[in-house]
């Protein structure tokens, strides 16, 4: 559904606005309503609407100005003006911003909006689709060539090598182990697998995405790197080279890596690990290191963020870790009964810290924090209180998806962080079961955007009901309350990490560091790097 926002000092109208429209029949979701043009603004920083409708005169911001500063971040925006004045400079005025239409308040009938909604929602449609429709055609394109890039490698790795001088010989067609040269295969991890998903449209497009951004910055790069997906959170990169004295193909690597990096992090908001081979010269040799690389399953689950390692087996453990669970058990407990989020926070950082230094078994250590995190729910007798979209299964499928111990530390935190806002608020027993569990999302969702209309949905409950219940529980609307959240997880990660402030920026789904930087010191008073101090 497209987003409708709607702007107007006159809250009769709103209200007439909001009851009169049948917005959903119309395939429109109404996000907003707002009786000055700054919370207007405010609002779409953090969800952009589709169609504004909005008064001229407004106090703290008026109409005009409102639509001026959303044009910029959103040229396609539909907007109708609605407005008491009729007076020939405030029409010309909001024709030069590309206004579609223009309503007198006093001979409004909310059937012609209608009208004027319904043409808008098929231009957007008509627009979205030309757009989709050159986009992928272009996509096709490009990831038929991929794809059959992977298939053969795939079939390289994964089938019998039964001629080795045949593969060379079609390997030529990629550029690799061409005469004198060897091949230095490198795994790319994608980090925060869980984090980065929800911000694309599927996991095909988030693939595509990487892939464009990878070739594009290895393309005439020395030494030749030559890149092929390999699913959704691994790529593949073979490093050719003229094995020399001279050369250290290691540290040439190495630099390369760290320039995909950042060209990742600076396009596409996303963070990737690096498993490194050992260089290869024939066929059997890169068979057998590509598939010791794509089976590094357990050497990736502890990698840190962004670290570029070589590949190792990992050492046996020396104890179980099931030894120490009725320790762990107790002490994250009582933390969560008598203590708070940043108690919990620093006991949960311990133990993952004793899992690293002892590199348990991956699959283990899931099994560990899952049974932990159910005992924990029973015994503080919350599980009860969680509708089927939290339910001891779907915590089950949820961990399973995790391939990294940075990431199942984030996950379980913030289920921990679930429970203390329920248990610290009183929402099992003075909320709402739909708030309450609002909450719980937005506790476990604080790494990206989120809009009343998503969570609305998923409560499969009416947007409009939904905000106006929220806030009649909560007491603050529901932007308000995901904007302290964000705020209040701010201060924790400047408190307790050592990220810029422009990777915390990123880590809470902010796009804009400048707004964020202005939201936080609304909320706190200072901004984020005076609060670190």
């Amino acid at each position: 559904m497209y987003k409708v926002m709607l702007a107007d000092d006159d809250y009769p109208v709103l209200e007439l606005l909001s009851t009169a429209i049948d917005w959903e029949r119309l395939g429109l979701s109404l996000t907003g309503m707002h009786e000055n043009g700054r919370s207007a603004w405010e609002h779409a920083q953090a969800e952009m609407p589709d169609i504004l409708i909005t008064d001229i005169g407004m106090p703290e911001m008026d109409g005009l100005t409102l639509v001026s500063r959303m044009k910029e971040q959103k040229p396609a925006l539909r907007i109708a003006i609605l407005s008491c004045h009729d007076e020939f400079q405030y029409a010309r005025q909001a024709m030069r911003l590309n206004v579609q239409e223009y309503f007198l308040k006093d001979a409004l009938d909310p059937a012609d909006l209608e009208k004027q909604l319904a043409l808008f929602k098929a231009s957007l449609d008509e627009e979205k689709q030309m757009n989709w429709e050159q986009a992928r055609l272009k996509q096709l394109a490009t990831e038929s060539k991929g794809l059959r890039k992977e298939k053969a490698l795939k079939s390289f790795i994964e089938q019998p090598l039964l001629s080795p001088e045949q593969w060379r010989r079609e390997a030529k067609d990629y550029g690799l182990l061409l005469e004198g040269e060897a091949c230095l295969p490198v795994v790319g991890c994608l980090d925060n697998f869980r984090q980065a998903k929800p911000r694309f449209t599927s996991e095909q497009t988030l693939q595509f995405a990487i892939g464009n951004v990878l070739d594009e910055v290895l393309e005439g790069m020395e030494p030749r790197v030559q890149h092929v997906g390999y699913g959704v959170r691994r790529s593949l990169l073979l490093f050719s080279y003229k094995p020399s004295l001279k050369t250290n193909i290691y540290e040439q690597t190495r630099k390369v890596l760290e320039q995909v990096q950042e060209t990742l992090r600076n396009v596409l908001k996303l963070r990737m690990s690096f498993i490194v081979g050992e260089g290869c010269r024939t066929p059997e040799a890169l068979k057998q290191e590509l598939g010791e690389l794509v089976g590094s399953a357990e050497q990736r689950f502890y990698l840190a963020e962004g670290e570029i390692a070589k590949r190792r087996e990992l050492p046996a453990a020396g104890e179980d870790l099931f030894e120490r669970y009725d320790e762990a058990s107790r002490e994250l407990r009582d933390v969560l009964v008598g203590k708070g989020e940043k108690e919990a926070g620093e006991a949960v950082r311990r133990w993952i810290q004793v899992i690293r230094q002892r590199e348990y078994p991956p699959e283990t250590v899931k099994d560990w924090v899952l049974k932990l995190l159910l005992d924990l729910k029973l015994k503080l007798h919350s599980l009860q209180s969680l509708r089927s979209s939290y339910t001891a299964d779907t915590l089950h499928k949820e961990i399973v998806d995790i391939d990294s111990l940075g990431d199942l530390r984030d996950w379980l935190t913030g289920h921990l962080r679930g429970i203390l806002e329920t248990r610290g608020s009183g929402a099992a027993t003075t909320r709402r079961s739909e708030v309450a569990e609002a909450c719980r999302f937005v506790s476990l969702n604080l790494h990206r955007r989120i809009g009343l209309d998503e969570v609305a949905e998923q409560l499969h409950l009416n947007a409009s009901y939904f905000s106006r219940l929220f806030k009649k529980e909560v007491g603050i609307t529901f932007i308000e309350y995901v904007t302290r959240m964000k705020m209040e997880r701010a201060k924790e990660l400047l408190d307790q990490t050592n990220r810029t402030v422009g990777e915390i920026c990123e880590m809470l789904g902010y796009d804009n560091q400048s707004y964020f930087i202005k939201t936080f010191k609304g909320h706190a008073g200072v901004t984020p790097a005076e609060y670190r101090g």
